[in-house]
């Protein structure tokens, strides 16, 4: 509260005490407040509420007053998403109003000091209970604990309440999906014309009275449609990038995510307002990326790379990110390329039923990574991933997969194995005099080693 801030006594004819009033610092409002001193027409009663008067002027200056929590929750969101919510990503003001519409429909909340503990681990438990994974309902609650944080800091909240974040969390399993193989990558090639012609599941519904549904005709995709989901999916499979990133990929503009081809080497220019991080780049490619780039005739290096058409007349300039994140998954369950599978309850008849996962477009770009991740360090990879932390690149990639990581240590080991010698290996060999019982630098003597050394298991290598 501003320092400048003023607060009289003033008389009401129809108020039985004096009455303090001043003048709202932030909204510029007269606001008044009541001394609780009886309005009796003395000097003493007088005196008496101007030192009342004077002990809430200094709290106000000194910004030790808070008023009475009578802020609604609908007056709050409303300011929130008015003030704060701009200044975010779409996806994360988007996602926040997810939370806020769910917060409605479970707690119904009529002020904002409703959001108790209790209620908000009531919250929780719903959220578990209608299937969402750990990691989600951590995030979800995060945004509700940064939205309470702000309204604290505008004095609209007394107190944020105490929200304990889900344990499971971080033992939880990390990734949504998983990486896909080179095998089921080539089975999506082949049934990108099968998984196209599928009916969208929005569209089918259950037939009402006597009449039986029409069968529906198979569709016919064009050979030009399925060459450009094609170019699409390679595109994916080679770059990493998200598909909301892969859509607004231009070869000749330079305020958008576009192709570089004027250094040594290709690279990607990333403008802020195009990018997860909100950061100006220029970023390497990979090298299998930038052939597939290349391989495309000068003449066609204008408008996006990617344009994926549509099955029937186009309706717009291109197919929204909605649609496209729909056709791929539809392409993963026609190939039969199953990522995750979990319970989830039907949210008419509570029923709970098993909801399998199909390969999507962010099961590529995590193929991507997992690929790259066992090739270079993981500095390099956070940079073709974008990541804005190694953190990120650490917990999702990198020493993700036992296997792949043993993989490499044999490899390395079989590397060192063949030089054999002490200047490049830095081991002792077997046949040294150790084995053959002489003395060494450290006094060591009489030790048996098996001549025959250790040789590695070659399964699986």
């Amino acid at each position: 509260m501003s320092e400048r801030v003023k607060v009289t006594v003033v008389e009401f004819g129809d108020r039985r005490h004096y009455m303090m009033q001043w003048r709202d610092s932030v909204t510029g409002r007269k606001k008044s407040k009541s001394t609780k001193v009886e309005r009796t027409g003395r000097a003493k009663e007088r005196k008496e509420a101007e030192r009342v008067a004077a002990k809430f002027e200094a709290e106000l200056r000194e910004g030790r007053y808070h008023e009475p929590l009578r802020v609604t929750w609908a007056s709050f969101r409303e300011r929130y998403e008015s003030e704060v919510l701009p200044s975010l990503a779409d996806e994360t003001e988007s996602r926040v109003a997810g939370v806020f519409n769910r917060v409605e429909r479970v707690l119904n909340p009529v002020r904002l000091v409703d959001l108790t503990e209790a209620k908000l681990s009531h919250l929780q438990a719903e959220m578990r209970r209608d299937g969402l994974a750990e990691p989600t309902i951590k995030t979800n609650l995060a945004h509700i604990k940064a939205a309470l944080r702000w309204a604290e800091r505008m004095g609209m909240l007394a107190r944020v309440p105490k929200i304990d974040m889900p344990k499971r969390a971080k033992g939880a399993k990390v990734m949504k999906g998983r990486p896909i193989t080179g095998e089921e990558f080539e089975r999506m090639l082949d049934k990108i014309a099968a998984g196209l012609a599928q009916e969208p599941a929005w569209r089918k519904h259950k037939p009402t009275g006597k009449r039986k549904p029409r069968p529906r005709k198979p569709r016919e995709i064009r050979p030009e449609v399925v060459e450009s989901w094609r170019h699409y999916l390679l595109g994916l499979w080679y770059s990493g990038l998200r598909l909301s990133e892969s859509l607004e990929l231009w070869w000749d503009r330079d305020d958008r995510l576009c192709v570089d081809l004027s250094e040594e080497y290709p690279m990607l220019r990333i403008p802020a307002e195009c990018e997860k991080g909100n950061q100006d780049r220029l970023l390497p490619m990979a090298p299998e990326f930038a052939e597939f780039l290349l391989a495309a005739p000068e003449a066609k290096r204008t408008g996006r790379v990617f344009n994926p058409l549509p099955l029937g007349p186009p309706r717009g300039e291109r197919l929204c990110d909605y649609r496209v994140c729909e056709m791929v998954a539809r392409i993963g369950k026609a190939a039969g390329v199953k990522v995750a599978s979990k319970t989830k309850a039907d949210s008419k008849t509570g029923e709970r039923g098993e909801l399998v996962k199909y390969a999507s477009a962010h099961d590529l770009r995590r193929s991507f990574g997992e690929r790259w991740a066992t090739r270079v360090m993981p500095t390099v990879l956070q940079a073709l991933m974008r990541h804005e932390s190694i953190e990120t690149t650490l917990r999702y990639y990198v020493g993700r997969n036992a296997q792949n990581t043993a993989k490499v240590l044999w490899e390395a080991h079989k590397r060192v194995a063949a030089g054999n010698t002490l200047s490049n290996s830095g081991e002792i060999r077997h046949d040294s005099a150790v084995r053959t019982g002489d003395s060494t630098s450290d006094g060591a003597k009489g030790c048996e080693v098996d001549p025959g050394g250790f040789e590695p298991p070659t399964k699986g290598l």
